[in-house]
Parts: C-alpha cells; structure tokens; sequence
C-alpha cells in the first residue's frame, strides 16, 4: 500500500484538534528548547502531520535550524535541512547524525525511532542539548515509553531526556450544531472532516511513570485518547457509531 501525504504548507497546531485542552497542551510543547518528544500511534494516525506542524512552528517562532534524518523524506519543506537514509549507499541514520552534528542544529528530528540504533541516536541527540522529535509505532502514551524499554533505553536515559510522549488517533468528526452538513450561517462550517485525538504525557505525570510512582492519582493527571472520545461524543463533535480507523477499538472498548 502507498500513502500520499499533501506536500502544501503543514497545517498550524490550531487546526490539528478541535479539543481546546489539547491544543494549549500541544503548544505548551513549544517553550522547550532542548529534550526529546514521542509521538506515537499506529500507520495513518496523524502521527507525520503532528510532527511537520510542530517542526514549522518551532522553525517560524525561533528562526531555528532544523535538521531532519527520514527514511524516506514524507514531506518536503524548504524551510529544513532534510537528509535521507539511503542504505544501499552506506548513509544510515548513524552516518547522518554524525553529518547533522557537523551542521550545527537547534531541531533534529528524526523520521521514525524503529530500532535500538535510531532509539539510541534519538537519546544521544537530546543529551546533547538539542531538541529532538521522532515518532514511534505504539498505541498509547504508556506503552510508547515500554516500547522504548525493549528497545533497550534506561529508564534513566528517559528521565534524563524525555519532554513528552504524544499519542494520536486520527477520528470522523461532525458539526455539533447541524450533524453532517452546515448550514450557511454555523460559524463550524469550515471545520475539517478528521480531527486528532491526543494523549499528552509530560510533566508531573510523566516524571511519575518513569519514576515508577504510577498511583491513581498520576493516571488520572492527564487526559488519554479515549477520555476525548468520550468528550468529543458528549459534546456533539463525534457520531456514537464514528467508524474512522482511529476511532474503531476505542469506541468498542468504551462504550460496548
């Protein structure tokens, strides 16, 4: 299967949930100018277009130089320096973050952390005083920090270095005010057809997982994907029978 991502300008931080918590969540993310962000879900979850507005927005507020490693590149952007791993040509992720380092970067971002060598990189990176965005292949907050355990990272490396873990799921949305088609005065009319889910685990409770202090109090801290689902249902913006892809096993997990 082949996946074609618009290659047009990444869409801004606003237009990426409908959930104002989230939002304020998602650029409070932005102050940080060293450390490491997660962000995971599965294969078409909105985890690249997360990160490509993320990256442009950092890039346009600081005037930063952001330097990526893909494999392959998904999505072109003038405004970084993009290198992509070619193995056939001896160019791995190790040999293109010794050529970054060269380049002097405030933002690395890595494609996709899928091994221990590109979880070990991601590591050294951010303790090496720089901001770095990679995504993972994991299904919520908790399990992308024990996915990065069986890649072999120390707890302690995570506390050293970890900002945030994301995890999304991309969801149907509807109009809370007129259902599936507006009218021509809702001020919703323009709003999109998907909308993100998001599960920001940082601060306080993420110092509490990896600290091993995972009370009820830590857990329930934070907002995960299924207690937006269950908002974006009681406040109109998600059908009860959504099918999106995202969506599917959390809703039959929720509310069956």
């Amino acid at each position: 299967m082949i996946r074609l991502l618009p290659q047009q300008t990444e869409l801004p931080i606003d237009d990426l949930t409908v959930f104002e918590e989230a939002k304020k969540a998602l650029c409070s993310l932005l102050s940080y100018d060293s450390g490491l962000i997660l962000i995971s879900g599965p294969t078409g979850s909105g985890k690249t277009t997360t990160l490509y507005s993320i990256l442009s927005t950092l890039q346009r507020r600081f005037r930063g130089r952001v330097i990526t490693i893909e494999d392959p590149i998904e999505k072109k952007n003038d405004a970084f320096v993009q290198m992509e791993v070619n193995e056939k040509a001896h160019f791995t992720y190790a040999e293109g973050f010794r050529a970054l380092l060269r380049h002097d970067p405030d933002i690395i971002m890595i494609g996709e952390i899928r091994d221990e060598e590109t979880a070990r990189i991601a590591i050294r990176a951010a303790l090496s005083g720089h901001l770095v965005l990679s995504t993972v292949h994991a299904s919520n907050a908790v399990t992308t920090l024990q996915r990065m355990a069986e890649l072999g990272i120390a707890r302690f490396d995570l506390k050293e270095t970890l900002v945030a873990v994301i995890a999304e799921r991309l969801v149907t949305i509807q109009c809370p005010n007129c259902g599936q088609v507006c009218g021509p005065e809702c001020p919703h009319r323009h709003h999109p057809k998907r909308t993100g889910l998001f599960e920001i685990l940082a601060g306080m409770p993420l110092h509490d997982y990896l600290s091993g202090r995972q009370s009820r109090t830590a857990s329930l801290s934070y907002k995960t994907i299924e207690d937006y689902l269950e908002e974006g249902i009681e406040t109109g913006w998600i059908a009860r029978d959504a099918a999106g892809k995202g969506a599917k096993d959390v809703l039959s997990e929720k509310f069956d």
